[in-house]
């Protein structure tokens, strides 16, 4: 291992094509880069200024809204630069860095949103207790503990990772650094790299996911005992913009890690993964925003009052 040459960077081959192509794909996903951006921006700014917005679901939206740009920011900036760059590498300490923010982002995400789904069974279920059960300190607990939880776990692999040696090849056949990409490349042993990979994010990740479902049970089974169809509708449109980024947020990581394998590993692996590190993040705000008539009024009156300010 000593005579082996150690790798000090590696070479990003997500997105090969003519330089036309190249220019292309720069354009499509700087677009999508700004719309995620201007579209979270805009549902925090939203709850900041809004007082009726200052309930425990819609924090819990504000702090998704600054995961996704986060999540996007980790990845996208990067690949713009490569698209319009000859050589496109980047270094083994700044790939260390991405896989830290994507794995850290990622299951805060998947923790918070199964938060989110605690505050929903509690208002449809627990009407009555909701202040109480949903009171200001134990929603800062619950997010500061998923979001606490995403950077431990991405801390722990990270380390884990700066053990492992690199003496090439060093092509990644992706437009970004991920664990199972680093896995093929090292030539140590990757056992206890994956074990602890795998047994931690398997545990949040389907701990995450069950909370959600039973919340969800509890819901759907409180609103039928509901008389009035009035009634069951406001209940369910409460939990239906949740619903949908967690349905958009599991479906591509299943997958992405769940699929069976072809001969077109590379393609089978970039295509989730640019839905569910760049697309998913910019559709979030949009669901939201056209799914709840609340945010939506907030957005229609932050609008007219910067339209005001310009004719004045």
């Amino acid at each position: 291992m000593d005579n082996q040459t150690q790798v000090t960077e590696f070479i990003l081959l997500g997105f090969l094509g003519n330089p036309w192509l190249q220019k292309l794909l720069f354009v499509i996903f700087l677009l999508i880069y700004l719309t995620t951006l201007i579209g979270n921006l805009m549902i925090t700014l939203a709850i900041r200024v809004d007082p009726h917005l200052h309930s425990p679901m819609y924090v819990c939206l504000s702090y998704l809204a600054l995961l996704d740009i986060a999540f996007s920011s980790a990845t996208v900036p990067k690949m713009l630069k490569d698209f319009l760059s000859e050589r496109k590498a980047i270094s083994l300490q700044g790939c260390f860095t991405q896989v830290f923010f994507i794995m850290s982002l990622s299951v805060g995400e998947g923790l918070l949103l199964s938060v989110m789904a605690y505050d929903r069974f509690t208002a449809v279920c627990h009407p009555l207790h909701y202040a109480v059960m949903m009171r200001k300190q134990v929603c800062a607990i619950l997010i500061s503990s998923a979001l606490f939880t995403g950077f431990l776990y991405a801390l722990l692999n990270t380390l884990l990772l700066t053990t492992l040696q690199f003496c090439g090849p060093n092509v990644i056949h992706h437009f970004s650094c991920e664990v199972p990409q680093l896995f093929k490349l090292s030539c140590s042993n990757t056992f206890a790299n994956q074990m602890v990979n795998i047994t931690l994010g398997s545990l949040l990740g389907m701990g995450s996911l069950l909370i959600i479902l039973a919340s969800y049970i509890h819901i759907i089974s409180s609103v039928f005992r509901i008389q009035s169809m009035e009634g069951k509708h406001k209940a369910f449109s409460t939990c239906t913009s949740h619903m949908i980024v967690v349905v958009l947020y599991y479906g591509t990581i299943f997958f992405r890690y769940l699929k069976p394998t072809s001969k077109d590993v590379e393609d089978q692996e970039i295509v989730p993964s640019i839905v569910y590190l760049i697309a998913t993040p910019m559709l979030n705000p949009i669901i939201y925003s056209l799914r709840n008539q609340e945010v939506k009024r907030t957005f229609i009156n932050m609008m007219q009052r910067v339209m005001k300010k310009e004719s004045v």
